[in-house]
């Protein structure tokens, strides 16, 4: 019986443009929302007040709606609700379209999977049901949007103790002509009582050939054998001729692969769990031979079905090959591409489905599919959904869910994982590694203390003659900054350095040094230098005099000091700090009193005079004094 206007379905929305219309209904598409959005498809029949005909339709839309409620099957439309309303019969079912819409863009292995749902359909209703459907055509057929084929137009379906001639006759201007079978036209004939399913075997004939007749034959095994059959048997005049529809189920077109594997999924909860077993392990290898896009276009929603994720052996055998993209390191069934296209809308809705088995089985394969999402998807659907379950009281749920979090982390972005205000707490406590052989000597400007790094940094090298030690062919000595006073010179020449370098004198081998720095210049003793030093000079640093300046700078307002010796030449060091003596020191300012008169050397160069006192008379009248 058709409900009340109450017992509408609450959240369905009917859209305004309908589908399909016809002369008895009109089908519309619908959403319904409860908690998650799903799409359905609602006929309706308006009855016009006054007219017979609209009244006679009206009666045979309630009868299909009734037929629909009580005969279910996989193949058969499925029935979700119908009403009244303001004198207008609703029937809402699963979202469909018609066969006619569809049918030019189906392939030859889609038609004949189609057919084949319409075929255990009918041995259904003749077997199951003893029912006849007696309108078997293509406005009887509608798609539903993974491609399965269902049966609808059941207005007209009666028990085989009521068909007989005169329902057939009443009946038959509202059924498909070219559908009705020849031994109709004989009202005295006694061929359908004898066999009922004759009706039904004529009509299914004339849908088969009429669907096949454009498609190629060679995309399908055994199909021209097919259709001759369809032509010549089940279209014969003689109803004793034609095949019982179940024999037809062993036909060489109905019994490829893909067709066993299709019906297998649909019937999968009818069989027993060591047919379960023994199909699962040897899925994989019968998939692989089969277009991969087939596959995930007809067989995705079943391959991903309730029954198949929670099969132990299918978990352990088969998904992990479904779930897992192809590429490198897995070897899944599909490729991003089609992984994307096909598989993705489908896992989107499974993460909506709150329940612990199915959540818990794609958190454990969601490293390796998660990838394959758009950003978009992530955020605004999936992530959602992963955010309720660290809620549950399932711990093992929790813990799954942390962990597919992490997952996201690198994608999104932890901000957008994990929310909340973050900063900076740790800090990164490895050492520095410096690359010496990379360092720019030049930039060094603070005077430093180095040992015996003629092996690492070349600065200056002075010669010195045949007549000096083999062991101190040369003498590196670094740079240093101008004088005070000297900020303002900014360039020098080659002749003004050599005058500067003249002060200080190359340490002979005996060590000595000048005698400027032997009466003045307080140098370290071994405790105040982490390492002992032989020589005080070789392991100073030197500068040098800007041009316009002869006399020296007070060089004990820079702080020289001495560092530890350098390991020998090949011996390895980890690294070298060449800051460690940087560190300033705020002491006395002493005058340094130099002789104008320099020892005679061998690397003496003659000095360029003149200018000498040029600003420096008025404010150190003392060092006149220097040298009397």
């Amino acid at each position: 019986m058709m409900g009340s206007e109450g017992s509408r379905l609450p959240g369905l929305e009917i859209e305004d443009k309908a589908v399909q219309v016809t002369d008895g209904w009109t089908l519309y598409p619908a959403t319904i929302t409860t908690g998650t959005t799903s799409s359905l498809s609602v006929f309706i029949s308006y009855n016009s007040i006054g007219c017979v005909i609209s009244k006679a339709n009206a009666a045979s839309f309630e009868k299909a709606a009734k037929n629909l409620m009580l005969y279910r099957h996989p193949c058969i439309l499925k029935f979700i609700s119908s009403w009244h309303k303001n004198g207008n019969t609703y029937l809402a079912t699963e979202n469909v379209s018609p066969l006619s819409q569809v049918l030019a863009g189906q392939t030859s292995l889609q038609i004949c999977i189609g057919l084949h749902s319409i075929l255990k359909a009918l041995v259904f209703l003749h077997e199951k049901a003893l029912s006849s459907h007696n309108n078997v055509c293509c406005a009887a057929v509608y798609v539903i949007p993974d491609g399965t084929w269902k049966l609808g137009g059941l207005e007209y379906l009666c028990r085989f103790s009521e068909l007989t001639t005169s329902y057939l006759q009443e009946t038959r201007a509202h059924r498909y002509e070219k559908g009705v079978a020849p031994e109709e036209e004989n009202t005295k004939s006694s061929h359908i009582s004898q066999q009922y399913s004759c009706i039904d075997q004529f009509a299914f004939g004339v849908l088969a050939e009429e669907v096949l007749s454009k498609k190629p034959e060679d995309d399908v095994p055994a199909m021209a054998d097919f259709q001759e059959l369809c032509k010549k048997q089940l279209q014969n005049i003689e109803p004793s001729v034609r095949p019982k529809l179940s024999s037809l189920l062993e036909h060489p077109f109905f019994t490829h692969s893909y067709i066993k594997i299709h019906s297998f999924l649909e019937e999968l909860p009818l069989k027993s769990d060591s047919e379960k077993q023994s199909f699962f392990r040897s899925l994989v290898t019968e998939l692989e031979s089969l277009p991969e896009e087939l596959i995930a276009s007809q067989l995705g929603s079943l391959l991903l079905s309730r029954l198949v994720l929670l099969d132990s052996t299918a978990q352990q055998n088969f998904l992990p090959r479904v779930l897992c993209p192809s590429e490198s390191g897995h070897l899944g069934l599909f490729t991003i591409a089609t992984y994307k296209k096909y598989l993705v809308p489908k896992l989107i809705h499974m993460f909506c489905v709150r329940d612990a088995q199915v959540r818990l089985l794609l958190l454990t394969h969601f490293s390796k599919f998660c990838k394959v999402f758009t950003n978009e998807q992530l955020k605004e659907q999936i992530l959602p959904e992963l955010l309720v379950g660290i809620k549950d009281t399932n711990n093992h749920l929790v813990s799954m869910t942390l962990r597919s979090l992490a997952d996201l982390v690198p994608l999104l972005g932890a901000s957008t994982v994990i929310g909340g205000k973050r900063g900076r707490l740790f800090t990164d406590g490895r050492p520095k590694v410096h690359n010496a052989h990379k360092i720019n000597p030049k930039t060094i400007k603070s005077p430093i203390h180095v040992q015996d790094l003629s092996s690492q940094l070349r600065v200056n090298t002075v010669s010195i003659g045949a007549d000096t030690d083999s062991a101190a062919s040369y003498e590196t000595l670094p740079e240093r900054p101008s004088p005070d006073g000297g900020e303002d010179k900014t360039t020098t020449t080659s002749d003004e350095e050599t005058e500067a370098w003249s002060d200080w004198d190359v340490p002979d081998s005996n060590g000595g040094v000048s005698v400027g720095e032997k009466e003045e210049v307080p140098l370290l003793s071994k405790q105040d230098s982490p390492g002992h030093v032989s020589s005080p000079l070789k392991d100073s640093t030197t500068t040098r005099t800007s041009s316009g300046q002869n006399s020296l700078p007070d060089i004990t307002t820079l702080d020289i000091k001495m560092s530890s010796p350098l390991p020998a030449v090949g011996k390895h060091r980890d690294e070298i700090d060449f800051f460690q003596d940087m560190e300033p020191v705020i002491s006395k300012t002493s005058v340094l009193r130099v002789s104008e008169e320099t020892p005679k050397s061998k690397f003496d160069v003659s000095l360029v005079s003149g200018g000498e006192e040029e600003g420096w008379d008025d404010d150190l009248e003392d060092w006149g004094d220097i040298g009397k």
